[in-house]
């Protein structure tokens, strides 16, 4: 997806993003990371607690990916004594 296609509206930060699809923020940063969604630079909102909103995501693209996301266990399960 082009820039040129997106809507002010589409461009949203990390937060609003895991608020509208569910997937959670590291995903979506990881995502931003590999190269599979394009990231923009924010706008500098300060968030209330010292940092600043400094990343946006354009939406479409997250809901795009959205259906192949699966949450996976971190750890493995153990095996219970019996």
């Amino acid at each position: 997806m082009r820039p040129s296609e997106l809507y002010a509206e589409d461009l949203v930060f990390e937060h609003e993003a895991t608020n509208a699809t569910g997937i959670p923020g590291t995903v979506i940063r990881q995502w931003a990371r590999r190269g599979r969604i394009q990231k923009f630079p924010g706008e500098g909102r300060l968030t209330g607690n010292g940092h600043e909103y400094k990343t946006m995501y354009a939406l479409p693209e997250i809901r795009a990916l959205a259906p192949t996301y699966r949450p996976r266990p971190q750890r493995a399960p153990h095996a219970r004594a019996a």
